[in-house]
């Protein structure tokens, strides 16, 4: 997306929630990006729940005359993804929707890192970790999930699964409850998601030992959110469109 003028606006475009503290966090993940690109000019657009929408934002910027690149912050592509954002950029010249953050092996790290935290021992065989994600249709999303999953298991000598909290299978009381069929002495879930809200609160009546606190705060999130700016900015013009 090189070009003559102005920088794009980096979109960081969130699902959107009515928990206070997960709003604050994805606030706070924008500002971070910020503090570690200064000069850099972002805003915040939503795809559900909350205003302002992506639609109105990336139109807001083409009126106005100003390139923005759309960041999912988002752990997945699924219909929010490759439907909401690519509908919201799909009309506008000069706007581009990069890909979501996850997977990288960075996000791996911080769920690692989450589940020490909590007390789980990544030495243990018998300490067996569903990675619980939102759920989505889309078997894209499904397939991000599952690499996820494989980038914990590189660090986790006991079993890493995956369990959803809609649309896909397993649900995580189920995937829970096979982990403990299948001989683990202690099961932790581990939340594959930015911020608390709904899903959050659900994932403690879904059996496991522990949960884990969601993946934010944390610098190494905002500096995913700078690499997928970045590789949609150093693309010619032509090869975003």
């Amino acid at each position: 997306m090189n070009s003559a003028g102005l920088a794009p606006v980096l979109v960081a475009c969130a699902h959107g929630t009515r928990n206070p503290t997960g709003r604050r966090l994805i606030a706070e993940l924008a500002l971070a990006a910020r503090a570690q690109r200064p000069g850099l000019v972002t805003t915040a657009a939503f795809v559900d729940v909350q205003p302002p929408t992506v639609v109105d934002v990336v139109a807001g910027l083409s009126a106005e005359g100003r390139p923005a690149v759309v960041v999912p912050l988002l752990l997945s592509g699924g219909y929010h993804v490759h439907v909401d954002i690519a509908g919201a950029v799909a009309d506008a010249e000069s706007a581009v929707a990069a890909r979501p953050l996850g997977p990288d092996p960075r996000l791996a790290e911080v769920l690692h890192d989450r589940l020490v935290e909590a007390g789980a021992d990544p030495q243990d065989p018998r300490t067996a970790v569903v990675l619980a994600a939102a759920g989505s249709s889309d078997p894209r999303s499904v397939a991000d999930v599952e690499d996820t999953a494989a980038l914990l298991q590189r660090s986790w000598a006991g079993p890493v699964t995956t369990g959803y909290g809609s649309a896909a299978q397993p649900p995580v009381p189920d995937a829970v409850a096979a982990a403990r069929t299948g001989g683990a002495d202690r099961v932790v879930v581990a939340a594959y998601l930015l911020a608390p809200g709904h899903f959050h609160d659900k994932l403690g009546g879904a059996g496991a030992d522990v949960v884990t606190a969601p993946l934010l705060p944390d610098d190494r999130i905002a500096a995913v959110l700078l690499n997928r700016y970045d590789a949609v900015v150093a693309k010619p013009l032509d090869a975003t469109s």
